[in-house]
């Protein structure tokens, strides 16, 4: 019994015809025909009914199934195992991000790692912090950015790295404070508010704020996407806080605003002290290796873009 036919008798399951399942494998359907045969030779019993429309599982095949899973799982950690010390060539990692991330350029670091390992699949996620720190608790994900906003992180998750970021009033062009460039938080009171959905971590961080200066802001409209933020105001519905380079990228005004100066906390988490997914651990070290490089540069790249300097993490 070959991996290669298990992996075909599978994609026949999954897909539920053999048609469908040859041109999921990449291969003639003769050539999976002639492997489920040789499968069910070797077994001394037929795993399909290939009477209907669409073939269904014998007896001997739904004995097989649960088996057939659990050697191509093997098979799979074996391979995982065996690419940690041969250079990764294959392998997946999972990484989840807040959609506001601007401390880490992590398009620009995702494409340096696939350089470095193309071979590596990666799946990024972005959702709210409370569903990203259940997915990394859950090991949907390897490593993740996530906004905590003062909280403890559940146990068994780690901070591998810390940041502060800086955040402005964002506004229309041409409105009265776009002139001024600074404000303070209490001259806000009038003003009509954009804001992100509840449970983001940038909402979190404003409306943490806000409480703590006795803001009460009028939320004129609350959305998912930060383009659609950023369009909103510009259209001039209302003002809005973002991670200073959101502004400046969008091309809107930027106030400063004092009393107190407005931020919150990133981290990167994962969990443990180290992934125990080979190739979580490699974009871990690139993650890790480019920041300790950032600091190593000076006083000028010391900081996260749009950042205050990042405290040791």
């Amino acid at each position: 019994m070959e991996i290669r036919q298990l992996r075909h008798f599978m994609a026949v399951v999954t897909e539920g015809s053999f048609t469908a399942a040859a041109r999921a494998e990449l291969i003639v359907q003769s050539a999976l025909s002639t492997s489920i045969r040789n499968l069910e030779r070797e077994l001394g019993a037929d795993l399909f009914d290939r009477t209907g429309r669409r073939v269904v599982l014998t007896e001997a095949g739904r004995a097989l199934l649960p088996q057939a899973r659990a050697l191509l799982a093997g098979a799979r950690s074996a391979r995982e195992a065996v690419a940690a010390v041969a250079g990764l060539d294959t392998g997946r990692v999972a990484i989840g991000t807040i959609q506001t991330l601007t401390c880490v350029d992590l398009p620009g670091e995702l494409a340096a790692f696939h350089q470095e390992f193309p071979g590596v699949q990666v799946s990024v996620r972005d959702a709210t912090v409370d569903e990203l720190t259940e997915a990394l608790r859950a090991g949907e994900l390897d490593l993740a950015y996530l906004a905590p906003d003062a909280r403890e992180l559940p146990e068994g998750l780690t901070v591998h790295a810390t940041w502060q970021e800086e955040l402005v009033l964002i506004t229309a062009p041409g409105h009265p404070l776009a002139g001024a460039g600074r404000t303070l938080i209490r001259d806000l009171a009038e003003e009509p508010f954009v804001d992100f959905r509840a449970g983001t971590g940038l909402e979190t961080a404003v409306r943490r704020l806000a409480a703590h200066c006795g803001l009460r802001r009028r939320i004129t409209c609350d959305v998912t996407q930060a383009g659609l933020l950023v369009d909103l105001v510009r259209a001039g519905i209302g003002v809005a806080f973002v991670p200073r380079p959101i502004g400046e990228r969008a091309g809107l005004p930027c106030v400063t605003v004092r009393q107190p100066d407005p931020g919150r906390t990133v981290v990167l988490a994962g969990r443990g002290s180290r992934p125990r997914n080979p190739a979580a651990a490699a974009l871990l070290d690139h993650l890790m290796g480019r920041r300790e490089r950032l600091r190593g540069a000076g006083p000028a790249a010391a900081g996260p873009p749009g950042g205050r300097r990042p405290p040791a993490g």
